[in-house]
């Protein structure tokens, strides 16, 4: 934690604190999506989301509206990529004894993030990963991501001050609101009008994170 601290962009440090907190949310998790009728098919078909987000020609390929074109221009403003994830979750010890089954899973929550990220306006910037974070606490419970959030309020309390445990727990209390995201058709989702996919999953805007935003801007200038 203190060096994810000293650097917030480490986010190898933030898997190596899932794993030693995360104790068995991800096999409920997995029990969780291998009852719903999609899990089990995504799973016969052993489907991979990061071989469709890596593939760039036929994001851009679908409407200019779709949730493919705004996760697109999201990650080409922020220069990354799906794969920046995968690097350091494989270096989990605890990933290489995995079944097959619960390791597809876990990938495909892993490359869901930032398309949460364009999903719900949580930006990259430090509160907005703090934000993201609770949100998936409340979809995923999960003892080392909450931890982060926690120790992340506190730090960022020093600029933001105690808005920014209102605009933590608005984020946690709209994921509970949420549908259920990780057992979601993304790849059909990718072609929908992302209005559409924001009104049908139930995400809200993420008003007290914006808010903060806009006061840590206007205090700059």
């Amino acid at each position: 934690m203190r060096r994810l601290i000293k650097d917030p962009n480490a986010t190898e440090e933030v898997f190596t604190i899932i794993e030693a907190l995360s104790g068995d949310s991800l096999h409920q998790g997995f029990r969780r999506f291998v009852a719903t009728e999609l899990g089990r098919e995504i799973l016969a078909d052993r489907r991979s989301l990061l071989k469709t987000l890596l593939n760039r020609e036929y994001l851009a390929s679908l409407p200019q509206h779709s949730l493919a074109a705004h996760y697109l221009r999201f990650v080409t403003k922020e220069n990354i990529s799906a794969e920046g994830l995968v690097e350091p979750s494989e270096g989990m010890r605890a990933m290489q004894n995995l079944h097959a089954d619960v390791r597809l899973f876990a990938h495909r929550q892993r490359d869901m993030h930032d398309l949460w990220h364009t999903l719900t306006h949580y930006g990259r910037d430090e509160l907005g990963e703090v934000c993201l974070l609770a949100f998936t606490c409340a979809q995923s419970p999960n003892r080392g991501l909450a931890f982060i959030v926690l120790v992340g309020m506190f730090q960022l309390s020093k600029r933001y001050g105690w808005g920014v445990f209102t605009a933590a727990y608005r984020a946690y209390q709209d994921g509970k609101y949420a549908a259920w995201l990780p057992a979601q058709d993304w790849e059909s989702l990718l072609t929908q009008p992302i209005g559409k996919v924001r009104a049908q999953l139930h995400i809200r805007p993420p008003q007290r994170y914006q808010d903060l935003q806009r006061l840590d801007f206007l205090a700059g200038t």
